[in-house]
C-alpha cells in the first residue's frame, strides 16, 4: 500500500509499504479516508524532526522513518479480540493519543500528558496518511449518521481548538481575540462563537486568509478580521471592546509577536492562552503580565476523553467545521500540494486534507 512517509527534515515521500495485518486483542484494523496535514506536521517537514522520534519511542519503540497522518477518519475492516465499541463498517474519528495508563499523570486522568506519550502518525508504527492502519480500539470514537468522513477527519484539530477555548473559561458575551487564521485560529474563532461569544477580532497578516476568516462567522455571530501589517491593531481591538481590551485572547500562530500581540489585547485582569505550538523561544514582557494582572494559560492537545463531546457538536451542525478546508488532494501529490503549498505564504491554503481512501 501507498503512505506517506518522513524520512528527515525536508524529506517526505509516498512510499510502498507493507500493509498491516491481523490486528491483536484490543486492536483494530482500519481503512483511512480522509486525513489532514497538520501545523505539526508542517514543523516536522521544515524544523524536524521534533516530536518524530529518531532513537526508539520509550512506550512503543517506534522511530524514524514514520508513517505521517493524526487528524484522520476511517473505516473499521476488521477487529481484534476483545473490541466492542466498534465494528466492521463503522465510520470513526480517530484519537491519536497513546498513552501508558500508569504514570502520574494518567493516574489523575491527564492521559494527554503521559510522560511517555506517543502519537499515531507522528511516534506509532501506523499513521492516517496511508492505505490501513493498526489502532487501538480505545483510540475510535464512531461517527453518527449526518456527519461526514470530511468532518469525522476535522475532529482532532477541532478538540485542540476547543481545549484553547475551554481553557480559557469562555463566558457568554465575551469578546475574544485569536492570532492567526490557520485551521487551529478558524476552528477556534467558529467555537467560541458557539459558545456565545459576542465577537471575535481575529488578526491575520496573509490577506487570502483573512478574507477567509471573515465569512467564519455567517450564521454563528460577528467576526471581525485585522491584517496586524496594514491596520492599527491596537486601535481595531480599542474600537470593539470600548477601549477596554477583550477578555480572553488565544495565541494560534506560533509567533512571539503574536503572543505580545494577546496580552496587549487583554483587559485588565483578562485571559491569555497559548494554544499554537512554538519552535522557537518567545520572550514576553513580564511587567505587562504583572501590571495587568494578566492570566497566562499553556494548553497541549485535548483531554482524550473530549472527542465524543466534540464529535457531538459537529453533529448538530452549530460547529461547521468544515469551513475550515480550503483544498482536497490526492495521496500522491500530498508532497507538492499539500506541505509545499501549505508553506508557502500567499498560496490561500489553510486546512488541507488528504483523500487516502483509493
Amino acid at each position: 500500500m501507498q503512505a506517506a512517509v518522513f524520512h528527515s527534515r525536508g524529506s517526505i515521500t509516498v512510499d510502498e509499504v507493507v500493509e498491516p495485518r491481523n490486528p491483536g486483542p484490543g486492536e483494530v484494523l482500519v481503512r483511512p479516508q480522509l486525513c489532514g496535514i497538520c501545523g505539526t506536521d508542517l514543523h516536522e517537514y521544515t524544523d524536524g524532526p521534533i516530536v518524530i522520534p529518531v532513537e526508539p519511542h520509550p512506550l512503543n519503540g517506534s522511530r524514524a522513518p514514520q508513517i505521517l497522518g493524526h487528524e484522520f477518519s476511517a473505516i473499521v475492516e476488521e477487529v481484534g479480540a476483545g473490541v466492542t465499541n466498534v465494528r466492521a463498517g463503522d465510520l470513526c474519528a480517530v484519537m491519536p493519543l497513546i498513552y501508558c495508563g500508569e504514570c502520574d499523570q494518567c493516574r489523575r486522568g491527564a492521559n494527554h500528558l503521559c510522560r511517555t506519550m506517543a502519537c499515531t502518525g507522528l511516534s506509532a508504527q501506523w499513521g492516517g496518511l496511508a492505505g490501513q492502519a493498526i489502532v487501538k480500539a480505545s483510540q475510535l470514537v464512531p461517527i453518527p449518521e449526518g456527519v461526514s468522513a470530511l468532518q469525522a477527519a476535522l475532529i482532532e484539530p477541532s478538540s485542540v481548538a476547543a481545549y484553547g477555548v475551554d481553557r480559557g473559561h469562555l463566558q457568554p458575551g465575551e469578546t475574544v481575540f485569536v492570532t492567526g487564521a490557520g485551521p487551529i485560529g478558524s476552528l477556534a474563532t467558529m467555537y467560541a462563537l458557539a459558545g456565545g461569544a459576542r465577537r471575535v477580532i481575529i488578526s491575520e497578516s496573509d490577506p487570502v486568509r483573512l478574507e477567509r476568516a471573515k465569512a467564519l462567522g455567517e450564521g454563528l455571530g460577528e467576526v471581525i478580521g485585522v491584517n496586524p501589517v496594514q491596520e492599527d491593531l491596537a486601535g481595531v481591538v480599542s474600537r470593539y471592546t470600548s477601549r477596554l481590551g477583550v477578555d480572553l485572547a488565544i495565541e494560534c500562530a506560533g509567533k512571539e509577536a503574536a503572543l505580545q500581540a494577546c496580552m496587549e489585547a487583554a483587559k485588565p485582569g483578562g485571559r491569555v492562552v497559548q494554544t499554537a505550538l512554538h519552535v522557537k523561544p518567545a520572550s514576553i514582557s513580564a511587567e505587562m503580565l504583572a501590571l495587568k494582572d494578566l492570566t497566562l494559560t499553556g494548553t497541549w492537545c485535548f483531554p482524550v476523553y473530549d472527542f465524543p463531546r466534540v464529535v457531538g457538536l459537529v453533529a448538530t451542525g452549530r460547529w461547521p467545521v468544515e469551513r475550515v478546508v480550503s483544498s482536497v488532494i490526492p495521496l500522491t501529490q500530498v508532497v507538492q500540494a499539500g506541505f509545499e503549498s501549505l508553506i508557502r505564504r500567499g498560496s490561500g491554503e489553510v486546512k488541507v486534507l488528504v483523500e487516502v481512501a483509493q
